[in-house]
Order: C-alpha cells, then structure tokens, then sequence
C-alpha cells in the first residue's frame, strides 16, 4: 500500500515538473502575439513568408507576422505583422520579403522612411517588394542566354568573306 502511494506522489511530482517546464519555455518562447502594435502590407507574392515569420528593421528582429490572407478584391496578399511597441514607423516606409539564407527561410524587413507622419496600430505600409522566386530567376538566366546565342547556323559572318 505504501508502495502504490510513493508512486503516485512521485509520478505527480513528475507530472508537475513538466508542466512548469513547458510553462516556462512557452513565456520565453516567441510563441503567440508579441505585443506591440499591428501593421499591414499588401505584395503580390509571399513565397516562404511563414506566420510566426520575423520582421527585421536592420537585420534586428522587431517583430513577428500574425497573419496572412488574400484580399479578394486585388488578388494580393496582405500580411498583418506585429512592431514592437517603441519603434515608431514613418508612413512612408516600405516592407520587402527577404531570405535569411540561399536555402533558408524567408522574413519580413522594414525600410523606415522619412516622413514626419507615424503609422499607428492599424496602419498599412504601401511601398512593398515582393518575393524573389529564385527557381523563376535561374529559368530566366537560363532562356535568356539561351534565346540570344541563336542556333549558331549564319549567326556571325565568317571572317574574310
């Protein structure tokens, strides 16, 4: 009987352990809303943007994106990302998706402006750069050399002639 009792105090005291474990790596985790005040920009493609992606002003991550969806309207997708409070954006600055590596994933990186005017929670950025689809960048180098060498037959006069 005091066998089972041990056992059951011990596996509790386990069971607890963990909880508080996972409750302390979730608050020092980026997981959830990181407070802040809420921005949106509109792009024309998001290709490896994530939800929980950064959002980076100089390399230095000052946020996190929220959410994405299309706008039926334009056909765009808008992104809504999160700043951290005490940054304050002018309203002409402007949102590009970037790659954090060759292979890697992809991060939303903020170009603050010059403008007197702020953005506010709520605010768009309208100046935007989309995606760069690098397998469309090497099909492009690739037909565009290929097209402008010509078959070869009568492409150069031969020399002398």
């Amino acid at each position: 009987m005091s066998r089972n009792l041990v056992e059951t105090i011990l596996g509790a005291l386990v069971l607890a352990v963990a909880i508080g474990f996972l409750l302390w790596a979730y608050g020092r985790s980026t997981a959830g809303d990181p407070g802040g005040y809420q921005l949106r920009a509109k792009f024309e493609r998001v290709d490896g943007l994530e939800v929980g992606g950064d959002v980076r002003i100089s390399g230095i991550k000052v946020g996190k994106v929220l959410a994405q969806q299309l706008d039926p309207q334009t056909f765009r997708a808008e992104i809504t990302f999160s700043v951290r409070n005490g940054i304050e954006l002018p309203a002409d600055s402007s949102a590009a998706i970037a790659s954090t590596s060759l292979l890697g994933g992809k991060y939303l990186s903020l170009v603050p402006g010059g403008d007197d005017r702020i953005l506010g929670n709520g605010g768009e950025i309208t100046l935007t750069q989309s995606s760069i689809n690098l397998e469309d960048l090497v099909g492009r180098y690739i037909f565009g050399q290929g097209g402008s060498q010509g078959s070869g037959q009568g492409a150069a006069p031969q020399p002398g002639a």
